[in-house]
């Protein structure tokens, strides 16, 4: 399987991004138990009907047994990825893997376990979700995010400001451990509804306004600090404390804008439809520490400026969003797509318009002039 996606962080890639797994290992008892049943594995793996029905009569003798199940769940995985040339298998820290494209992953565990109780609309449902999905146009390929331009020489160097990272405590008295709650096992399912101690992240505060000064002294920049700015944000914040929005004077530069929360966190809206949230979820499962999300928002901010940063819009069919992100110090990469965000028509027009004249990218921040 390819390295797990982290809980509650952005898909960060480091170096050329995890590889592309189409066929897993794993299903050799499956093909074994299907050849004592009668039943040509081969056969199954090139008809998905044929496949979910067998499935659908020996689901009991498969759960009974947990290593066959879980070979057969490889054995469906793989066939499901065959369907289309975009599938692929991916796996999630603390959660079941999956199998599917950017548009539709099935969980194939999940999958097993549904087919022992389905009834014929049921299964008539799923084949025709197979189908239809086999049957669908390939999305065009994720955007490629801009070669970042690294610092010159004599451009002063972004220093983090001290962030006291504190010790926070459970009912018990006991020193909660952010960042190593859950080790490699799952978070507790009632720790997704618990925001024990949100002020961890008062820190965040003062990064941002390190990064605004440091923009303000290295780049070309329009600096306005006005509340006023938060309107910027696709999804309003919550007790805006305060707005910045920094401008480089270059219209072919994506602007940036802070807003300063009392959660306490940092939105930052970049360029003209993404907007990124700090911490991403601050509830005991996500486990996010003040430091990790420092460096989250420092990279996002500084390989903007580098020129690491491109938006796309409209995407495909669904007209979807997309973004890329290549890291200012050369460590990895950054993408996300998703439909499109909740604005109005007139915004979105704008964008469309705007991002057709940046096709490959967003320019670097023009250097300020000594």
């Amino acid at each position: 399987m390819p390295e797990p996606i982290p809980r509650g962080t952005a898909l960060y890639r480091e170096g050329p991004g995890p590889a592309v797994v189409r066929h897993l290992e794993g299903y050799g008892s499956f093909v074994d138990f299907c050849s004592a049943q009668g039943v040509p594995a081969y056969e199954l793996a090139a008809d998905p009907e044929r496949l979910i029905r067998f499935l659908r009569t020996v689901g009991s003798q498969l759960a009974d047994d947990s290593t066959l199940r879980a070979a057969a769940a490889v054995f469906v995985g793989n066939t499901i990825a065959r369907l289309r040339p975009d599938a692929k298998w991916t796996a999630y820290e603390g959660a079941p893997s999956t199998v599917g494209n950017r548009e539709k992953a099935f969980e194939v565990h999940r999958l097993l376990e549904a087919l022992r109780s389905a009834n014929d609309d049921a299964e008539r449902g799923l084949l025709a979700v197979l189908a239809d999905w086999a049957q669908e146009e390939p999305e065009e390929p994720p955007a490629r995010p801009p070669l970042p331009v690294f610092p010159s020489a004599g451009q002063p160097r972004y220093v983090r400001p001290d962030v006291p990272a504190g010790t926070y405590y459970n009912r018990d008295g006991e020193p909660i451990p952010y960042g190593r709650q859950w080790g490699a096992g799952a978070p507790d399912p009632e720790s997704h509804s618990v925001d024990s101690h949100p002020e961890r992240f008062a820190g965040l505060h003062a990064v941002a306004r390190a990064l605004i000064d440091h923009l303000t002294s290295v780049y070309d920049v329009d600096v306005q600090d006005d509340p006023a700015h938060a309107g910027e944000l696709l999804r309003a914040g919550r007790d805006v404390l305060r707005a910045v929005k920094v401008s480089p004077r270059d219209p072919g530069a994506a602007a940036l804008t802070f807003v300063l929360t009392g959660y306490p966190g940092v939105m930052v809206h970049a360029g003209v439809l993404h907007d990124f949230a700090f911490p991403v979820c601050g509830c005991d499962a996500c486990d996010e520490t003040v430091e990790t999300t420092a460096d989250r928002l420092e990279r996002l901010v500084l390989s903007v400026a580098a020129g690491g940063y491109r938006e796309r819009y409209p995407v495909g069919r669904k007209r979807w969003s997309e973004y890329a992100l290549a890291a200012f110090d050369d460590s990895g990469s950054e993408s996300g797509q998703g439909e499109p965000p909740p604005a109005s028509a007139e915004r979105l027009h704008a964008a469309e318009i705007t991002l057709r004249e940046v096709p490959v990218g967003w320019k670097p921040w023009p250097p300020r002039r000594s």
